[in-house]
């Protein structure tokens, strides 16, 4: 019988409590901040690709459009920063419903359908014929709203909602049926499951949480452009984080962040080219030895990861 580690709902309130604290013990709240948006976006793409196999390089998109959601609801219709962030979502799951015809595609298809698909919404926003509605090239402030202690409540929430679902996946009959489909879709539909439905759920659930982060995001920095939100390397980061943990855990994606984050923090910004010489040996190692990531080396000791 495996041992295991700790259970579900106390990682959960571990991770709570150690961003609800972070800021009385580290001054830089920024830089937890921002841990918490690549946290956030790292178990989005755990969901998606964990879970169902689909690699999203474009997975930014949304996190971009969720921020002009958000923007533009203030901008328009000056509504209050909460409301906002709800709108920023709703967009995202819109965005979420018009692209979910790429997951007809697979493997790298489906990745560079995703990349291109972020293009096409970071070209339109950045059009200057919108100018009115999203502020074309010349970005969005939104300084009337900023409040950077309550969007650093309301990333947490969101981060900690995000863990919980992925706790919930990996404990349901639902998610159960997403690793069946990632598994073989064919004998997925013979056993009952509707592959589309259950992809298209999937999918639009990641979108919205994408969406969420963005729009947050957007409120906490106030003032940023379209590059800003839509810069693939936040898609990568995710990526790296997810895939250096662990896939398809709740541990994987909160380590992984923890630690390459961390390192880039260290000496990613005073050294750039001495982190990307040990970033580059890292993700060189992990896919030699580890191609499962930092978690598949306490399974196979038999200890059960959540």
């Amino acid at each position: 019988m495996r041992k295991r580690i700790l259970p579900n709902s106390i990682i959960i309130i571990l991770l709570f409590v150690l961003f609800a604290l972070g800021p009385s013990f580290y001054q830089n709240q920024s830089l937890i901040f921002q841990m918490m948006v690549f946290m956030a976006l790292a178990q989005g793409v755990n969901i998606l690709y964990g879970f169902t196999g689909y690699l999203p390089f474009g997975y930014v998109g949304f996190f971009g459009i969720g921020a002009y959601g958000a923007s533009a609801a203030v901008t328009l219709i000056h509504a209050p920063a909460l409301l906002a962030v709800l709108l920023g979502g709703i967009v995202a799951l819109i965005a979420g419903v018009i692209l979910s015809p790429l997951l007809r595609l697979s493997g790298a298809y489906f990745a560079i359908g995703s990349l291109a698909a972020s293009e096409i919404l970071y070209n339109v926003v950045s059009n200057q014929s919108l100018q009115a509605v999203t502020g074309g090239p010349y970005g969005v402030n939104l300084a009337g709203i900023f409040n950077e202690q309550t969007s650093y409540n309301v990333m947490l929430i969101i981060l900690v909602i995000a863990t919980a679902f992925v706790a919930y996946l990996r404990n349901s009959r639902f998610g159960m049926s997403l690793i069946a489909i990632r598994e073989d879709p064919i004998s997925a539909e013979m056993a009952g499951i509707n592959v589309v439905r259950t992809r298209v759920l999937i999918w639009l659930a990641t979108a919205v949480l994408a969406g969420f982060v963005g729009a947050t995001y957007a409120w906490h920095i106030s003032v940023f452009y379209p590059n800003t939100v839509f810069d693939l390397s936040m898609s990568i980061f995710a990526i790296v984080f997810t895939l250096f943990g662990g896939g398809t855990t709740i541990l994987g994606p909160i380590v992984g962040t923890l630690l390459l984050y961390g390192l880039y923090n260290v000496i990613g910004i005073s050294s750039p080219q001495y982190f990307q010489l040990i970033y580059g040996l890292l993700i060189m190692a992990l896919v030699l030895f580890l191609p499962n990531g930092l978690m598949s080396l306490l399974t196979r000791r038999g200890i059960y990861v959540p």
